[in-house]
């Protein structure tokens, strides 16, 4: 890994300051290597992702309650879903707890906006996904004032105070930002309806939501502005190529367990008796 990154890529990637107007969506932040690179990178390290994964699921399943929770954002086709295959997918999905948040249900809307966030965190012991998150209240609600601005601005200190009771009780948050061009979105959503076996991932609503481009902008702008925190960073991933945001959120997870300082559980048993025991049966 040494010889691709120049500087870690939490490092690389950590939002704080950023303009989100200035993104490059086709750089490739603290990385030197090419397309060929990553993708054997990527290969290597999902290994390693993978082993520091069954450790956290080991502890887990003997009483260690601290999980991680990989946050992920983006416009329609910035790759959320190419992340949990490609990324997610190289780990025992035993220890993995994935949910997507849509549009609310009429149930959740009766509800408090993080009511049903809290209902899909992470156990202890896994590695937990969120494709779209709690930000959708203050992405899509504020773009699309689906509830006034008094309601929405006030959002982003409560999202605060439950990032931080996470961070006080086990769970490491990885955020990420996913962005791509307006060009290569275009080209995404035209493969989709060029491919049939790629109509499933379409809606008509994507192509619509492309004239609220700079408001979305905007909307993600103040995100990373109020939330990235010492306890809750956000990661800004240019991801029009989709190799290296895939690599990138490797990276970033890696990282976070590695910083857990994982070990193997200890025996509840006695291993030696325990392989007398198997030798005389």
């Amino acid at each position: 890994m040494a010889e691709h990154w120049k500087v870690p890529a939490s490092r690389a990637l950590r939002a704080d300051g950023l303009r989100i107007a200035d993104i490059d969506t086709s750089a490739r932040p603290g990385f030197r290597g090419g397309k060929s690179d990553g993708q054997r990178l990527l290969t290597e390290r999902g290994r390693v992702l993978a082993g520091l994964q069954e450790k956290l699921y080991a502890n887990g399943r003997s009483g260690d309650r601290r999980r991680v929770l990989l946050v992920l954002q983006g416009m329609d086709t910035a790759g959320k879903g190419g992340i949990v295959r490609h990324v997610i997918g190289s780990v025992d999905p035993q220890g993995v707890d994935h949910a997507a948040f849509g549009v609310p249900t009429d149930e959740e809307k009766q509800h408090h906006f993080l009511w049903r966030i809290r209902r899909a965190l992470p156990r202890g012991g896994q590695l937990g996904v969120f494709d779209r998150s709690h930000y959708e209240d203050v992405l899509v609600a504020r773009v699309h004032r689906l509830v006034p601005e008094e309601v929405w601005q006030q959002r982003y200190d409560e999202i605060n105070q439950f990032e931080r009771e996470l961070a006080d009780t086990g769970t490491t948050l990885v955020k990420v930002a996913l962005f791509v061009s307006l060009d290569e979105q275009k080209k995404r959503l035209r493969e989709r309806l060029e491919r049939p076996e790629k109509y499933w991932k379409f809606n008509p609503a994507d192509i619509d939501e492309r004239e609220y481009w700079p408001d979305y902008q905007r909307a993600y702008q103040a995100v990373v502005d109020r939330t990235c925190t010492g306890y809750a960073p956000w990661y800004v991933i240019p991801a029009d190529a989709k190799w290296f945001s895939r690599l990138a959120v490797t990276e970033l997870l890696i990282e976070a367990l590695v910083n857990l300082d994982l070990r193997w559980p200890a025996a509840t048993f006695d291993p030696a008796a325990e392989l007398r025991r198997l030798d005389r049966s």
